[in-house]
């Protein structure tokens, strides 16, 4: 059965989410993208699922090394977003900010909310994208507020204490 891809894709942008660079890195090749599709499978063992577009530059950087690291973004880190969402200039999208060199050698953006280093476990195609199961090797956090994406904008968290 046929479905109206315009209201499919509403549906989706009703869902509030945080938002994440996911990295990697084979021998000398590092790339970022920003990934929507990010999820926690198990945390015994701690394990999490991100979807990559299988013709992104990010997808076959996965594939060669193996490894990535999912870096959910803070809540003033909308330009980060921005930068590895956008495909101008997609070479230098790690040159453009600032960024340190993980324990698997993927590269973990400054400042995130928090980094997940993984090591890809399983690799599933799903139409154009391809489902990665990380096992996550390192884990570094803060203390900062989200990130938040809502129906095509940026939002930030606010609590009632």
């Amino acid at each position: 059965m046929a479905i109206d891809q315009e209201a499919f894709k509403k549906a989706l942008r009703g869902w509030a989410s945080g938002v994440t660079v996911v990295t990697s890195r084979s021998g000398d090749k590092t790339h970022g993208m920003t990934v929507s599709a990010f999820s926690s499978v198990s945390v015994d063992p701690p394990l999490v699922l991100v979807c990559a577009n299988q013709t992104s530059t990010t997808h076959g950087i996965i594939e060669e090394g193996g490894m990535f690291t999912v870096n959910i973004l803070a809540s003033h880190q909308q330009d980060v977003s921005h930068i590895f969402a956008s495909s101008k200039h997609e070479e230098t999208r790690l040159q453009q900010v600032s960024w340190s060199e993980g324990e698997t050698g993927a590269p973990l953006i400054d400042e995130a909310l928090a980094s997940l280093e993984c090591k890809v476990v399983s690799a599933h195609r799903a139409g154009s994208h391809t489902i990665y199961i990380g096992h996550v090797q390192a884990v570094h956090t803060s203390d900062s507020e989200p990130l938040l994406y809502y129906h095509g904008g940026y939002r930030s968290l606010h609590c009632d204490d």
